[in-house]
């Protein structure tokens, strides 16, 4: 009796967190389910300690991500929605809807769902170092990075981008493209994460409906005008990341005079005025390697263009970047 119970209240839970629209969007698309599907055969709280404080990675407003051992000893990222209402849960699954559709060197891997307990879990592959944000703004692990290291990291992520939005099986927008969402390993591989914003709902024209969601300091100025997404939303906001990069200053910062600024608005007013030098980060200031920052600045520049039809795609700054990397 109490198996049967137990068995009704997981199925419930199934239900609840969006399992049998799960199964049909994984249908109609033809799209691996068992991978997805399959409820892994670990107890989520032995894999975190019970969720303990030491095993946080990070926090989001709607999930924490917990470091976690599958039983085969394999370190995985687990991430847990902090909220149980309908638009976390919708969240939790368009997000194993997209990366089900996703395999890129660049793109973090979901290796399986946790649907049918309580709150929905995820469990991605373990990224070894952290976010981008991290590497490039915590002052108490500060150290310096080469130019070389700061272009691959770029040069992988737009590689990323340009692949969910031109080469996945379906055009896919990640929707909050910023340095918290980007990983990085040992070797300095970036790794694209956290696409519980992407749009996916694919509309008549090319534009997505907006999904009123991104990160303050990243957000296309012209898609909160128009209330759509497209490609050109996410090149805007990775022209901010590529300003992190070159300046390691915050999408929002705080400049000299305690006034909080937005990186994008500073640099293109100071680039306009020939100060690009004043906006660089110190520890890549070097005068025979000005043309490659230059180049890069011009770059950023059109990838900022207040215009998304005058801006790159993604496709494109990937191929810049790489012949950056080269000169």
């Amino acid at each position: 009796m109490q198996i049967k119970r137990h068995k009704k209240e997981k199925d419930e839970y199934f239900k609840q967190n969006g399992g049998l629209r799960l199964y049909d969007e994984m249908r109609s698309r033809q799209v691996d389910t068992i991978r997805i599907l399959t409820e892994n055969a670990i107890k989520k709280k032995k894999a975190t300690d019970n969720y303990a404080e030491d095993r946080v990675l990070g926090c989001g407003g709607r999930g924490m991500v917990y470091r976690g051992t599958l039983d085969d000893n394999r370190e995985v990222a687990i991430k847990k929605s902090k909220v149980k209402d309908d638009d976390s849960k919708e969240e939790f699954v368009n997000e194993i809807i997209i990366l089900s559709q996703i395999n890129h060197r660049n793109i973090v891997k979901l290796l399986g769902c946790c649907l049918k307990v309580d709150v929905p879990m995820l469990v991605y592959e373990f990224i070894t170092n952290g976010t981008l944000f991290e590497f490039l703004h915590d002052n108490n692990q500060r150290s310096p990075i080469p130019l070389d290291i700061r272009l691959k990291i770029a040069t992988q992520s737009a590689e990323a981008l340009a692949y969910i939005h031109s080469s996945a099986s379906r055009t896919i927008l990640h929707g909050d493209v910023k340095s918290l969402n980007i990983l990085w390993d040992t070797e300095y591989n970036a790794k694209m994460s956290d696409f519980g914003a992407s749009a996916l709902k694919f509309m008549d024209e090319n534009d997505f409906i907006m999904l009123m969601q991104g990160t303050l300091g990243y957000l296309d100025p012209e898609s909160l005008v128009s209330h759509h997404l497209t490609d050109k939303s996410d090149v805007y906001s990775f022209g901010v990341v590529l300003l992190e990069l070159m300046t390691r200053k915050k999408a929002i910062y705080v400049d000299t005079s305690n006034e909080k600024k937005a990186l994008s608005h500073t640099f293109i007013l100071m680039f306009h005025q020939n100060k690009l030098q004043d906006m660089l980060d110190s520890e890549i200031v070097d005068y025979e390697i000005m043309v490659v920052l230059e180049k890069l600045a011009e770059l950023v520049t059109q990838c900022l263009s207040p215009k998304g039809d005058e801006r790159p795609t993604m496709k494109e700054i990937a191929e810049q970047l790489q012949i950056l990397r080269r000169l």
